[in-house]
């Protein structure tokens, strides 16, 4: 697949070290979480990606937790162990930040759902010089996100993309893609839980800054699907408004993952963990 770049100058860009890179973790639901906003989020990235520019570093996995995130990991030990191995997992679901208020006293200060923290990233990008590829959904959805990126954040650099099907043994070969095109930030919407095997199985093969899942968030970008009221989202109420816009498709999903995420999040919910 050929990649989509924008012609701009690279800027010589260093890494900022700063006290905005030190954060604590709590356990949310029994998964480790991350004490981090969303402008946090976005300087981890920038600090991150530009510390590992010229194999000076190696990527780091970025992964999110919601309800259904804590309820695989709790009744599926292949996926717990896959998610365990992420460098840093934030909080994607308002019930995750709920429950670290209620029951630690750390809490993590605020949502940071892949969503919104994808055009956070492209505003970050453009300002410092990082590179994008995206990776996953369909051939037209994934072409769509990348143009509207390009158009709602000019300047920010998006050096290749490449749908979401390909066979197991051409990964290889999507890695060597990915490496070519000189991405700091690899977006990975490949669907749970496949996206999150495909970033720890090429962990070592990837040379990018960050390696981040973001599920459905190209048909966002393309804006094939729209958020729910920000009444909702701050309720926690976002699951219920995409299960009124796809009642047969998570009907089932959120029966089965709805309780065991809330016995999760009241169980499993503790204190600070190391910084």
């Amino acid at each position: 697949m050929s990649a989509h770049a924008l012609p701009t100058a690279e800027p010589r860009r260093t890494e900022r070290r700063s006290g905005a890179r030190v954060y604590s973790r709590v356990t949310v639901g029994g998964i480790a979480t991350a004490c981090v906003s969303r402008r946090q989020l976005g300087g981890l990235m920038v600090g991150d990606c530009l510390a590992a520019r010229g194999g000076r570093r190696s990527p780091r996995l970025v992964f999110a937790s919601n309800g259904h995130a804590i309820a695989m990991a709790a009744v599926d030990s292949e996926f717990r162990a896959t998610f365990g191995k992420a460098d840093l997992i934030h909080a994607d679901g308002e019930p995750v930040v709920v429950a670290s208020r209620l029951f630690t006293h750390t809490p993590v200060p605020e949502r940071s759902a892949t969503t919104d923290f994808l055009f956070d990233a492209a505003n970050a990008a453009r300002e410092f010089g990082l590179k994008f590829y995206l990776l996953g959904s369909t051939e037209e959805i994934n072409a769509r996100a990348a143009a509207a990126l390009a158009k709602a954040y000019p300047g920010v650099e998006i050096v290749g993309r490449r749908n979401g099907y390909f066979r197991p043994e051409d990964e290889a070969a999507v890695c060597e893609e990915i490496n070519a095109s000189g991405a700091d930030v690899v977006w990975v919407g490949l669907g749970v839980p496949k996206e999150y095997e495909f970033c720890t199985r090429n962990k070592a093969r990837l040379k990018a800054g960050w390696i981040v899942t973001c599920g459905g968030c190209f048909n966002f970008a393309a804006g094939d699907y729209v958020r729910a009221p920000q009444w909702m989202q701050r309720n926690g109420l976002e699951w219920l408004h995409r299960l009124l816009r796809e009642p047969r498709r998570l009907f089932w999903r959120y029966l089965v993952t709805n309780p065991i995420a809330i016995a999760m999040l009241l169980l499993r919910t503790r204190g600070a963990a190391a910084a």
